[in-house]
């Protein structure tokens, strides 16, 4: 039975498509949008859509921008070319730029290999890391893929290729969050934490 008109299913299919909507929360945000003003329900649909024709990925670290040319980071000046921070998705590198400490550039590899998700290395903007290592005046390339199965594999990955480069590849140290207590931390985090000590 058809609880809602086909408007209405086809919306809530629709956000109950988006990671992490589930089927109540995609009926709320239906309602909700449904219950907006007509003007800023146009100018809701409207930004989803200038997003979709106008964002892009940077041609050189394949972050998302808009408009013609590298992105913001690369185009800076007060950036550090000769260190580049590999990250999994967009969404990593708005975390790694609010901690204020690095000032490298980036390159997105928008995703990690899993062969469970039949996910190669060649699904993955891998190359143009390669070619912007190859082509010289990079000095350390930082591994920044989650510490878990896949992100280790795909780290794994990259230094060996990057190997041949002459090129420092460090990795993330992780370990013990901030505020929380040694007797809740999993093995795995605390062997982590124990090999990324530093002198105090």
């Amino acid at each position: 039975m058809q609880y809602f008109p086909p408007a209405l299913e086809k919306l809530v299919e629709h956000f109950a498509r988006l990671p992490g909507v589930g089927t109540k929360s995609a009926q709320r945000l239906a309602f909700h949008v449904l219950s907006l003003p007509q003007e800023e329900a146009d100018q809701f649909a409207q930004a989803i859509t200038d997003a979709k024709k106008s964002i892009h990925c940077c041609p050189v670290c394949q972050n998302l921008t808009q408009g013609d040319g590298p992105c913001s980071i690369c185009a800076s000046p007060r950036r550090d070319g000769g260190v580049i921070c590999v990250v999994a998705d967009p969404k990593d590198v708005v975390a790694m730029e609010r901690s204020r400490e690095y000032n490298g550039l980036y390159h997105v590899l928008h995703g990690v290999i899993s062969p469970m998700n039949h996910v190669g290395p060649d699904d993955l903007h891998i190359k143009s890391l390669v070619e912007r290592v190859a082509a010289g005046g990079v000095s350390e390339v930082i591994m920044a893929t989650n510490p878990d199965t896949e992100g280790e594999a795909t780290a794994m990955y990259l230094s060996r290729l990057l190997k041949p480069f002459q090129v420092r590849v460090t990795r993330l140290a992780y370990g013990i969050p901030v505020g929380s207590h040694l007797e809740f931390a999993d093995d795995a985090t605390l062997m982590r934490a124990l090999e990324g000590r530093r002198e105090m």
